[in-house]
């Protein structure tokens, strides 16, 4: 079986800005403890979410080992926030169009992610993703790091996404209720 990696995008305020993010230093502890590679990137544009999404699909000839895209992004209700400006999951799937086909868009608890199934059957679609997974519950309720790295080890090990989410409700059911784990496929 080949490995698996994540690719992990984050908004942040300015991309020119050196810093290590929380996110940074929780893909880092993935690697060291459980071995599961990932690219992380960010941006502070749509546009520089574009660059780096088609910089993985164009230019990485690993992105069939890439299972997990992993979004950080804030926002509301069903729309992520870069830098003051709001774009829809509307939006986003037509930014990703077609270019997701077989992976997981999941989405870290800086937003919450409540999509109707019309919503969620429009962004799967559209994206060709085989599935879209968050939380119910936004960062206030406290951050999603633990649950998303225990949820990204499990990809190492299987591919079916019902049992994958079957045995994080088995092993982390308290956690996956306070967040509210959701996923749409």
């Amino acid at each position: 079986m080949e490995d698996k990696f994540v690719f992990c995008l984050e908004a942040v305020r300015d991309v020119e800005a050196e810093s290590t993010t929380e996110v940074l230093k929780n893909l880092e502890q993935l690697a060291f403890d459980l071995g599961i590679g990932s690219i992380y990137k960010t941006c502070d544009t749509i546009e520089g979410m574009e660059e780096s999404l088609n910089a993985l699909l164009y230019d990485d000839h690993n992105f069939k080992n890439y299972e997990i895209i992993y979004l950080v992004m804030p926002g509301e209700e069903n729309s992520i926030r870069i830098n003051d400006y709001y774009y829809s999951m509307e939006e986003i799937a037509e930014l990703f169009d077609g270019k997701m086909k077989g992976k997981i868009v999941h989405f870290a608890n800086a937003k919450a992610l409540d999509l109707t199934s019309e919503e969620a059957q429009y962004f799967l679609d559209v994206t060709r993703a085989k599935a879209v997974s968050g939380y119910g519950h936004p960062y206030g309720q406290g951050t999603s790091a633990g649950l998303d790295k225990a949820f990204f080890s499990l990809f190492q090990d299987s591919d079916d996404v019902i049992d994958i989410v079957e045995e994080l409700h088995e092993k982390y059911y308290a956690v996956c209720k306070a967040l509210d784990f959701r996923l749409y496929y």
